[in-house]
């Protein structure tokens, strides 16, 4: 999915990929979707995981900011967006997910907003939650699926100089 997309992903290929017959593929996922929908919800929960540790950890917007903007996921992430325009189940499943890793979010960012008082109604913590994970990956997928760098950096520092002034530097 990374290297070619998701219309590229056929059972043979997982198959070959896995060093399986393409029965075998079959076998255990009666359907493509089933698949992608397996895989997809391994890769869900994962994130989910690691989202909850980096909201544990000393520094949570730095943490949130670093791992919303790993390119290998992002692109991931929007390949099944791609294929979930086409497959409702799939769809309904990345919606399910991301509400799911939307509300850990909100909920680490209040709770870290109360521990540095910050004035919520100039910096909401939905608004700042959205626009982080938003800014992130919107850069990723310039970077990497289009080569676009121009005003990265400037998007970045701005970014940066806020966490700082809401948790120091990045340790």
């Amino acid at each position: 999915m990374l290297s070619e997309g998701y219309a590229a992903v056929t059972s043979r290929r997982v198959a070959a990929e896995a060093g399986l017959k393409p029965q075998l593929v079959h076998y255990y996922f009666r359907t493509m979707d089933d698949l992608f929908l397996a895989l997809y919800r391994r890769r869900a929960d994962q994130g989910l995981e690691r989202g909850r540790q980096a909201l544990l950890s000393d520094q949570p917007l730095w943490a949130l900011w670093e791992l919303s903007r790993e390119a290998r996921g992002t692109s991931l992430t929007m390949e099944f967006v791609a294929l979930g325009n086409h497959r409702k189940a799939i769809r309904a499943e990345i919606m399910s997910s991301a509400e799911r890793f939307r509300a850990d979010q909100l909920t680490a960012v209040r709770s870290v907003f109360e521990r540095y008082d910050v004035d919520t109604n100039r910096y909401p913590p939905m608004v700042c939650t959205v626009l982080m994970t938003a800014i992130s990956q919107f850069l990723v997928i310039e970077q990497e699926m289009l080569g676009m760098s121009t005003g990265h950096a400037e998007v970045i520092a701005f970014v940066e100089e806020f966490l700082t002034s809401m948790e120091g530097a990045r340790r």
